[in-house]
């Protein structure tokens, strides 16, 4: 048996009513979508920094750069003529040559004269005869040297030859005041004992100091 449907339940009845509410609620919707004003953000403005600005400076050139010469020009050639005769020279290839005979050559070439013709270290080097102190009783204190207080020691140098003799006595540093004089007398008048160098005397090189001293 089926039951019949009551008044309460029939939506059809209600039909009508919804779907003009709904065509209110649209028409709102629409009403209110129209006066809405939709307004977009101005977009944010990007500052560039400033570039810096790089001046370009000219460098001029002050220093003067030394260009190599240019090369010699070559020589230009020089036309010869053909029909130049060159004559044939004859050469004596059976000539006698006098191997056995004296030969001329030429003279030797004389010694320079800066050559040192004189030792300056030998086996056995020269000995001053009587030692210094025979050679300071043979000086005389100069006056001026004297009056001045000038004191220290002249050194000489000089060669002493074969025979033990001085040669070309020189003051190589001198304190002045007359004393460089008063020892090259003193040194002229000194005897040596010969250097010798593989037995036999030499001429050498020698070095000597001359002390000067005032006594208090």
């Amino acid at each position: 048996m089926l039951e019949r449907k009551k008044p309460q339940a029939d939506l059809r009845s209600y039909y009508t009513v919804f779907l003009e509410l709904g065509l209110l609620l649209a028409l709102v919707i629409f009403i209110v979508a129209v006066r809405v004003e939709i307004r977009s953000e101005a977009p944010e403005e990007i500052q560039l920094s400033e570039q810096e600005i790089v001046e370009m400076e000219e460098i001029i050139q002050t220093r003067q750069m030394d260009t190599p010469p240019p090369p010699p020009r070559p020589p230009v050639p020089v036309e010869v003529p053909n029909d130049e005769i060159i004559e044939d020279i004859d050469i004596n290839i059976d000539a006698d040559l006098a191997l056995d005979g004296p030969l001329n050559l030429p003279p030797p070439p004389p010694p320079a004269d800066d050559e040192e013709d004189f030792f300056t270290v030998v086996e056995n080097m020269p000995e001053l005869i009587g030692g210094l102190a025979g050679l300071q009783r043979n000086i005389t204190y100069p006056e001026m040297a004297r009056k001045a207080g000038i004191e220290g020691r002249v050194f000489l140098q000089f060669i002493v030859n074969e025979k033990g003799e001085v040669e070309n006595p020189r003051v190589i540093r001198g304190i002045g005041g007359g004393c460089d004089e008063e020892a090259l007398k003193a040194i002229k008048k000194a005897k040596f004992k010969p250097g010798l160098q593989r037995g036999r005397p030499v001429r050498v090189q020698y070095n000597l100091p001359v002390v000067f001293k005032l006594q208090n």
